[in-house]
């Protein structure tokens, strides 16, 4: 079998990987120890980036007429490539954040979003906050107002029991204001007789 029908395979896999990538992150990482290499690969799984190690050749192939051609020159030494298709942002924050404790990881470039970014650009990318954590943060702010809303009604109900037991002074007043009203138009038949006698007796 001919060598290129050996490598046909591994370019289609990588080709299948980063076909519908949002970022491709290559890294060197020579000098990691097992351990970190197998905390990095986890720390990757659970970000859901896929990481894998492949020979540059292999790489630069599939990364042929694609976004991520761009990355062909830093493609020398012993290169892995993380790849995310849901979170554009994951590879570098993930990657940047363990290099911090592992010195011995390089990351070399990255493609995000169809945009190529050397050593320092990712760096910068990877301050960006994941997507999960922007939409947390702006449901919270949807929710805000939502919350002060519910806190208004709850004290128009409140206040609004309140004004129900204090309606019951202002209608006993009321009802005190009528029996007065009557009173007085009672006693104005007894006004005028009496009005009245005096003036027959004036009359006398």
């Amino acid at each position: 079998m001919a060598k290129v029908e050996l490598k046909q395979p591994v370019i289609q896999e990588i080709s299948d990987n980063i076909k519908d990538a949002q970022s491709v992150v290559v890294v060197d990482y020579r000098g990691l120890t097992v351990a970190e290499d197998t905390q990095l690969r986890r720390e990757l799984r659970e970000a859901g980036v896929t990481y894998k190690v492949y020979k540059n050749t292999m790489m630069n192939f599939a990364f042929k007429d694609t976004d991520f051609e761009s990355l062909s020159p830093v493609l020398e030494g012993p290169s892995a490539i993380a790849i995310s298709v849901d979170d554009a942002t994951a590879p570098a924050r993930v990657l940047s954040k363990f290099s911090k404790n592992a010195p011995a990881l390089e990351i070399k470039a990255g493609v995000v979003e169809g945009t190529y970014y050397d050593a320092d650009g990712m760096k910068a990318i990877a301050s960006v906050p994941s997507r999960d954590e922007l939409l947390s943060k702006l449901l919270g702010s949807l929710q805000s107002p939502i919350a002060n809303m519910a806190r208004v009604l709850k004290q128009i109900a409140e206040n609004g029991g309140a004004g129900e037991a204090a309606e019951a002074p202002a209608e006993e007043a009321k009802a005190e204001e009528a029996k007065a009203e009557e009173a007085k138009v009672e006693e104005a038949p007894a006004e005028e007789a009496a009005e009245e006698k005096e003036e027959a007796k004036d009359a006398e």
